[in-house]
């Protein structure tokens, strides 16, 4: 099972405020009867303020399905706001939802279909899928009914029932949510440079309820009380199991600090549990919880 961090919305307050943004204005368009409407059209980018739909169909989802597998796809990868921090994980939700937005009015414009497409933040979900790929180590394996798994298979099993949720609808926004995650991960116009001035995050935290940032005083003393309980624990462990503790590995490491851990409290959790990355997930999660 994979895990995105500790639970909530801890050091995540952008992906927060996606969550209960397009929760509430998923709602509120269900209830008023309009959410199979508030998708873009080939009719609504010929008509003159067909486009002011653009900023419901960006948040909004058309069905209760798509909103339970969306919130739970953007819930998920908060593991990057806290991997590159919520001022550059600003720039990649902006990046994301205009770019992808873009890449859809084009295609009708080129397909002229008439179809309605799917509503929601499928750019932005679609193109979190990019560097899901490419920077979320496998850490384990497995065969069910014969197929080979992996701990991520569940994320990628997610985001094809999303696209099949609304069958041919969402095709067009879920590739091109894909090749705005390319065209951000190639750094074109050197985007991932860029951060959102911090006290525009932080305003986040504010409007939608986050935990306020400690000091960096009372932080530390938290970190380094986070870090000495699990080096205690690891030199009883130590002392129990003899002289012999496996070095980690850097790409377990590197998972468990991906996912908003300490690298010093990651390194000593991954020793007390033999390199079990579960096991030390586990453990990591426990110590922070006291």
């Amino acid at each position: 099972m994979m895990h995105g961090g500790p639970s909530g919305f801890h050091n995540a307050p952008v992906t927060r405020a996606l969550v209960i943004s397009s929760a509430i204005i998923t709602v509120t368009y269900g209830l008023r009867g309009r959410s199979r409407s508030i998708g873009l059209s080939y009719q609504d980018i010929t008509q003159n303020h067909g486009l002011w739909k653009t900023v419901p169909s960006i948040f909004a989802f058309s069905s209760s399905p798509e909103l339970i597998i969306g919130l739970y796809l953007i819930y998920y990868f908060r593991v990057f706001e806290r991997q590159i921090g919520s001022n550059k994980y600003s720039v990649f939700v902006l990046f994301s939802l205009v770019a992808s937005t873009f890449f859809q009015i084009a295609g009708l414009g080129l397909l002229k279909d008439s179809q309605v497409l799917a509503s929601g933040p499928y750019g932005l979900i679609f193109a979190a899928f990019v560097p899901f790929y490419f920077d979320i180590p496998v850490t384990s394996r497995f065969r069910m009914l014969g197929l080979n798994f992996s701990n991520k298979s569940a994320i990628y099993f997610a985001g094809f029932q999303l696209v099949l949720s609304a069958w041919r609808r969402s095709f067009i926004p879920a590739i091109c949510g894909l090749l705005t995650g390319f065209l951000f991960r190639a750094n074109i116009f050197c985007i991932r440079k860029l951060k959102f001035p911090k006290k525009l995050t932080s305003l986040f935290s504010w409007l939608f309820l986050s935990s306020p940032s400690s000091s960096p005083s009372s932080a530390n003393i938290r970190r380094n009380a986070y870090i000495s309980s699990i080096d205690h624990r690891v030199q009883r462990n130590y002392r129990s199991v003899g002289n012999f503790m496996p070095e980690p590995p850097e790409s377990s490491i590197t998972t468990l600090v991906s996912m908003g851990f300490e690298t010093n409290a990651a390194r000593q959790a991954l020793i007390q549990a033999r390199n079990d990355i579960n096991v030390a997930t586990n453990i990591l999660l426990e110590a922070q919880s006291r």
